[in-house]
Order: C-alpha cells, then structure tokens, then sequence
C-alpha cells in the first residue's frame, strides 16, 4: 500500500510562489499522480495530474500558474505554485491512481497541506 506525504504548504503573500512536495513511500515510478485541493467550504477539486509518461494536466483556474512534475529517482512529485491568488487557499492533497498511463480517480490520498494566500 502506497503512503503519501505532502510538505511545503504555509502562509505567503499574493502573487508569491510555493512548492508543495510529496513523497510516496511505496513505488509510485508507475502510477499516475495527482494534486487535489480543498477550500474551505467547498468540494475537493482536482488541480493537477501527471502520468507515468510526464502528461500532465490541469484545471484551468491554475494554468500557466502552477507547474507539476515528478522525480523518478526521489519518488516525489511536485507542484509549483506562482503568481499565487487568495482563491487558491485550500488544503492541497497528494494523491495516487490504480493507473499509470492515464489519470484514472484517485486511490491513495496523503495528509495534505495547508496553502493560504493573503491579499
């Protein structure tokens, strides 16, 4: 069973930068990741996958804003957060699939980490 845990959440200023960490205890080399996140008093929305192959996607609200990668040789995955919006306070999530190739819904979630952004 894949462990997962996030870092690099805090406090920063709009139009500051973040990166969010995270590590997978198991072997993740082969399994499409995700960042997920959660604001308060809203649902959990997916912000970011990345397959086995580096394809990536995000929702549209972070584009050109936010990068996300993987480290093969860390077993991590990161997201980097630019040009940060008080709108993307929320609860970041790292989170495995039962898939590599394609980004199939979550399996495996981590802790999450804390993101809040002041204007």
């Amino acid at each position: 069973q894949v462990q997962l845990v996030e870092s690099g959440g805090g406090l920063v200023q709009a139009g500051g930068s973040l990166r969010l960490s995270c590590e997978g205890s198991g072997n993740i080399f082969s399994t499409a990741m995700a960042w997920y996140r959660q604001a308060p008093g809203k649902q959990r929305e997916l912000v970011a996958t990345i397959t086995s192959v580096n394809r990536v996607n995000y929702v549209d609200s972070v584009k050109g804003r936010f990068t996300i990668s993987r480290d093969y040789a860390g077993n991590r995955v990161y997201l980097q957060m630019n040009s940060l919006k008080s709108e993307d306070t929320a609860v970041y999530y790292c989170v495995a699939s039962r898939s590599g190739g394609t980004w199939l819904g979550p399996q495996t979630w981590g802790q999450g980490t804390r993101v809040t952004v002041s204007s």
